[in-house]
């Protein structure tokens, strides 16, 4: 069976593709042997980490264009022969940040679903690798490139899950016995939009911190930095982190474990005030060259604002915050962390602001079409409400808001979401759909908690044979440096340490999920 999958990694074996409204410009198939790669729970969210060792797989990557658009999009497509051998599954990998797919870390993912067996999949919605959309999202300044805006948004997904589909078929002869997605960030969001708008592409999806609201969730990233422009003021970072780390003090407890996690970031806020901190002194700012310094009114205000979302210079609020234990100051960025929305860089000797770069990718490229001309550090309160209710409604396209899932339901189909905004979505779903939230996690990975590793696999086990996943192991990091072993719980459930009888939080049989 081997020798023949090795001889059939050809293109004339994909002759047949076909796409209605696409036109196929080449098929590239490559046998590759030999192939080890390491991929991490870090990649892969809901899946441990694996290891692939000298497999023998075909990399098919096939290039269309929709007719008149002028795009070019690719699908790479991995499918194992030896070291694994298929387990007639197909599993799709989603993108990150302005990123479709095809880069790093979906290829990490890849790789980790090829050693379990799949078939692997990811897109580049014809926009390349490309981590700014400035090269995509407008044509020329002023003019936003909507069929790439498109691709992006929804329509390469479903291309993906067809052309996929078909190069399984076509090289092993028959159609995958079940399809699956994964992805988190803007991969979650791709799995929510396929639910959605596409509810035959995927048998099982597993969304993970899905930006469901990007017209609103790109800029209120930059909203920090606003509130920070409009005051002229721009607060040390250490300023910051201590009024989180005593919100997280304050807060702590509140689900019956001081262990250094928020578990109830709604009722921190209506607990906690940080202005209460106004003229503390914070000893060693390495910030300010490892000097003492106090809490400044501006900071509590900055990190007011940034936990309780965008205000319109009216009073309205218009949009969700970052929870308080979020690390908001920090002056880096990760591709998968949502870090820095309140962050500033005191190199100089004077502070300036050091926006999170999604946000000014959103500002900039999508709102501020392109403007060269546009410094959106200057903005007004006015301009900014402007710009964020114009966002609202052109980009639409981009939300996975659509509370509608009765075609996906109908359609046999399973959804996993956790770490993600909880809206309307979540409500009568849980024949279908389920969602947890991880305290301590940050977004798709970081902080105290670690990834739900062990939900890809029921996700698989309530596809396939009807078995409803409960709660999920997820393991913790507490605030002596142990590891202890805990339990995310389905929406609207939350994990609650029982005291009765048992006595020790590392042990996830002590915790249950009870309402709240």
């Amino acid at each position: 069976m081997a020798a023949s999958l090795r001889a059939a990694c050809v293109p004339a074996t994909f002759g047949g593709l076909g796409l209605f409204g696409a036109e196929v410009l080449s098929i590239e198939a490559a046998l590759v042997t030999n192939y080890t790669a390491s991929s991490r729970d870090f990649a892969r969210g809901t899946q441990p980490s694996t290891e692939l060792d000298n497999a023998t797989f075909c990399n098919v990557t096939v290039s269309y264009t929709h007719p008149g658009q002028e795009d070019n999009i690719l699908v790479e497509t991995w499918l194992p022969i030896e070291n694994p051998t298929w387990n007639d599954r197909l599993q799709a990998s989603g993108g990150a940040g302005w990123v479709a797919g095809r880069q790093a870390f979906s290829y990490e993912t890849m790789a980790g679903s090829l050693a379990d067996g799949y078939a692997a999949t990811t897109t580049d919605a014809g926009l390349g690798s490309t981590v700014d959309p400035a090269i995509w999202a407008v044509t020329s300044p002023g003019n936003i490139n909507w069929y790439s805006v498109n691709n992006f948004a929804s329509v390469a997904l479903n291309d993906q899950a067809i052309i996929s589909k078909d190069v399984v078929e076509s090289f092993y002869g028959k159609a995958a016995a079940y399809s699956y997605f994964n992805g988190c960030s803007q991969g979650g969001r791709q799995g929510l939009m396929l639910a959605q708008r596409y509810p035959t592409a995927y048998d099982g999806i597993a969304a993970g911190a899905p930006a469901m609201y990007l017209s609103r969730t790109g800029p209120s990233l930059y909203w920090p930095q606003e509130v920070m422009n409009m005051l002229n003021r721009y607060p040390y970072g250490c300023e910051m982190e201590a009024i989180a780390a005593s919100a997280i003090s304050e807060c702590d407890g509140l689900d019956g474990v001081v262990d250094g996690i928020i578990s109830d970031p709604d009722a921190c806020l209506a607990l906690f005030n940080p202005s209460k901190l106004i003229g503390t002194p914070v000893p060693n700012c390495r910030q300010a060259g490892n000097e003492t310094v106090e809490i400044s009114t501006a900071a509590t205000v900055i990190v007011n604002a940034t936990w309780h979302g965008v205000i319109t210079a009216n009073g309205a609020w218009t949009w969700h915050g970052v929870g308080p234990g979020a690390d908001i100051s920090n002056e880096g960025l990760v591709e998968f962390e949502i870090m820095g929305t309140a962050a500033t860089n005191c190199d100089s000797g004077v502070c300036v602001g050091r926006p999170n770069q999604l946000g000014v990718d959103m500002m900039q490229s999508f709102l501020g079409k392109g403007d060269p001309n546009l410094d959106i550090s200057k903005l007004t309160y006015s301009q900014f409400d402007d710009m964020i209710h114009y966002g609202r409604q052109i980009y639409g396209s981009f939300d996975t808001n659509d509370p509608d899932l009765s075609r996906f339901r109908n359609a046999g189909g399973k959804l996993i979401s956790w770490h993600g905004l909880v809206t309307a979505l979540l409500s009568d779903t849980p024949d279908f759909y389920r969602h947890y939230e991880l305290p301590g996690l940050g977004h798709c990975i970081g902080r105290a908690s670690g990834q739900p590793t062990s939900l890809f696999d029921q996700l698989r086990a309530w596809v396939e044979n009807g078995t409803a996943p409960e709660h999920t192991p997820v393991d913790v990091t507490v605030l002596d440096g142990s590891l202890q072993h805990r339990i995310a719980c389905p929406y609207p459930e939350v994990a609650k340490f029982e005291k009765d009888g048992c006595e020790d939080p590392a042990d996830a049989g002590c915790w249950s999920c009870v309402a709240p």
